[in-house]
């Protein structure tokens, strides 16, 4: 591995995970989480956590064996040879990415229409949705410097704006909303878990970035444990207030931007319109974000031949062609899917994902020192939350079981058809550190 000055230190590391996790997220799925889990939407939250902190253990052990910026790609190849199904997992991830901007996009969109007086007209929907996405694919294309300097202080606002919510709506907050008698079913608190489980998938950025972390063997464990704890505390507090301080029905009126309603109790109308324009701010960001780093993922994937040669250039240090097919691919799947079948489709995906990557910890834990233990556990987890979802969603939502089949189809037939037709193989060269 070259010797290359390591720059991000532990708290640099920690906002790399928590910046991942706290992009739009949050302000896309909590009128989710609310529809089914009701009174629990807390406890959604925390089951959620739960799932993703145990998978963080696989992360952080595969991060200080393999530190490398193609991270879940270098784990799932490095344990499964380079076959068949880690070439579909890889192409699959960065599908799953495409849904993580589809889902910010429509949600950019639900906040966005409220300063239109509450117009609900489709052809303004799908222009919001639309714009959302070309704006940063022109920033990307024009100054990728810009989205990398501008996303920490974005980061910064959002968790302060988050923070003004829990502190100032604290006072409102009624326990009787909280109480067991408002819960729903623990069937559907796990369900609503799962679906917002996207909501948690930005801690495997931190891998992406183990080569340039100074003293990997300590702060990369800490980042990955510290970021999800310090997000699953924020997420559960922000679900209190909002459950505690706005009736139910307000919440599912306005589903699409439940957490703008929760500001009002306290802070009235401009707490609305301060956190819708969080939201604008949020989601946006995080659009500009996720397509650079599915641009920059598509690069890397393609530099092993992987992915079509055409991904595999650069100009101005910018991956061109991956940016302008990231963004146009988000805006097929924006434009065609509601926000519900996104959050379960991203959500499924990225479940299924980190389920590859537990199974890849625990074929590799003597390489990477791991207890078996704790890899089993995050493999049982991460499997039954994804099959608790399949289960769920087969029999209100079959559209979104359909779509992620599709995902998953496309991403075999793919690795079967360029694995054959172009490479003449499915093996590839190992990833090396870098």
């Amino acid at each position: 591995m070259n010797q290359k000055k390591r720059t991000i230190g532990l708290p640099g590391a920690i906002s790399i995970g928590i910046g991942g996790m706290v992009g739009g997220g949050i302000f896309a799925v909590l009128g989710e989480a609310v529809s089914l889990a009701h009174g629990a939407t807390a406890v959604a939250f925390l089951f959620a956590g739960l799932v993703a902190s145990l998978t963080s253990y696989s992360y952080a052990k595969l991060s200080v064996k393999y530190q490398n910026r193609g991270g879940t790609v270098v784990f799932v190849d490095n344990a499964f040879s380079h076959n068949l199904l880690s070439g579909s997992i890889n192409f699959m991830l960065w599908l799953s990415y495409l849904v993580t901007i589809s889902l910010y996009a429509v949600a950019f969109a639900s906040y966005a229409q409220t300063f239109f007086h509450g117009s609900t007209a489709p052809w303004l929907r799908h222009v919001l949705i639309s714009l959302a996405i070309l704006l940063p694919l022109l920033i990307n294309l024009l100054n990728a410097y810009f989205v990398s300097k501008s996303e920490t202080i974005i980061v910064m606002i959002k968790l302060v704006l988050l923070a003004l919510i829990i502190i100032s709506g604290a006072f409102f907050v009624d326990i009787e909303r909280l109480s067991p008698a408002e819960w729903g079913s623990s069937f559907s608190i796990i369900v609503a878990g799962m679906i917002i489980f996207v909501a948690y998938e930005g801690f495997e950025l931190i891998a992406n970035a183990a080569e340039d972390i100074k003293n990997p063997a300590k702060n990369l464990p800490k980042a990955f444990y510290g970021s999800i704890l310090i997000v699953i505390l924020l997420y559960v507090l922000i679900a209190v207030i909002t459950v505690g301080t706005v009736p139910e029905s307000q919440l599912l009126m306005a589903k699409d931007y439940a957490l703008a309603v929760a500001a009002k109790p306290a802070l009235g109308q401009l707490g609305f319109i301060i956190v819708s324009v969080a939201a604008l701010l949020a989601t946006f960001s995080a659009i500009n974000a996720t397509i650079y780093g599915n641009a920059r993922l598509s690069y890397i994937i393609a530099k092993e031949g992987e992915l079509p040669k055409i991904l595999d250039e650069e100009k101005r240090n910018i991956p061109e062609m991956g940016v302008i097919i990231t963004a146009f691919l988000s805006l097929i799947i924006a434009n065609s899917v509601n926000l519900t079948e996104i959050a379960i489709i991203g959500s499924a995906s990225f479940l299924l994902i980190f389920f590859i990557v537990n199974i890849s910890a625990y074929r590799l834990h003597k390489e990477i020192n791991a207890k078996r233990g704790i890899i089993l556990i995050a493999c049982l987890a991460s499997g039954a939350a994804l099959a608790t979802l399949l289960i769920h969603t087969f029999s209100s939502n079959a559209r979104a079981i359909l779509v992620f089949l599709s995902f998953m189809g496309i991403s075999v037939l793919f690795e079967l058809v360029y694995g054959r037709l172009v490479r003449g193989h499915f093996f590839r060269r190992p990833y090396k550190n870098t």
